[in-house]
């Protein structure tokens, strides 16, 4: 399926884009040839405010294990339950998102396999989002504590169970290491087609300035 584009404010010119083409590997992009395959900017900014979310959750929590004093501990426990409950929202959001937006064309030709596995990344990584900070909200509930979003108590999720607690924490840091593994794999994966394949992939995601 062949769509033209009408882009430029005075002098426009066509852009012709075939749905599921791609930009061959080993060729350098070119912006126009993937012009017609720009991710929506509402979709990029969600992507960069998950990203920000979940360095901040990980960045308090780990800063935590550093400091002394009851009360900055609390403070730090509590900004990593306000962006973890941020990530959970931006999470039901995206989700809301690519389904209204449907399956997005790329710019690249890999192998199935390599698709496949790309796929089953990123699903590994929305469940991770979901899970991670409901984790999180059961855990705090198991241990007699109750969550707080800005200044709002939200429902328990289980009553207080010390062993439930236990295993909920060995949940929540197991799935926090996995989450870190599928990062570092999706950032690898994100500069080998910048740097190897050289198909705009990347570009795709960064944020761009508007005129």
């Amino acid at each position: 399926m062949t769509v033209d584009i009408k882009a430029g404010s005075k002098q426009g010119h066509n852009v012709a884009f075939t749905a599921g083409a791609g930009i061959e590997p080993g060729r350098a992009y070119q912006p126009s040839q993937a012009a017609a395959v720009m991710r929506p900017r509402k979709l990029v900014v969600m992507h960069w405010l998950t990203v920000l979310c979940v360095c901040m959750a990980a960045t308090l929590i780990l800063v935590r294990e550093l400091v002394d004093g009851r009360a900055l501990r609390q403070w730090l426990l509590e900004g990593h339950r306000h962006f973890g409950l941020f990530v959970l929202i931006l999470f039901f959001l995206r989700v809301a998102l690519r389904f209204r937006l449907g399956k997005l064309p790329s710019v690249s030709h890999n192998a199935w396999p390599i698709r496949v596995a790309a796929a089953l990344t990123h699903i590994a990584l929305y469940a991770l989002m979901l899970a991670l900070p409901m984790l999180g909200w059961a855990l705090s509930n198991a241990q007699h504590k109750p969550v707080h979003f800005f200044g709002l108590t939200l429902p328990m999720l289980v009553g207080g169970d010390a062993d439930l607690a236990d295993q909920l924490q060995t949940l929540h840091v197991d799935a926090a290491w996995l989450l870190l593994a599928l990062v570092v794999l999706h950032i690898a994966a994100a500069l080998w087609h910048h740097f190897m394949l050289r198909d705009g992939t990347l570009r795709l995601m960064l944020p761009k300035r508007r005129r």
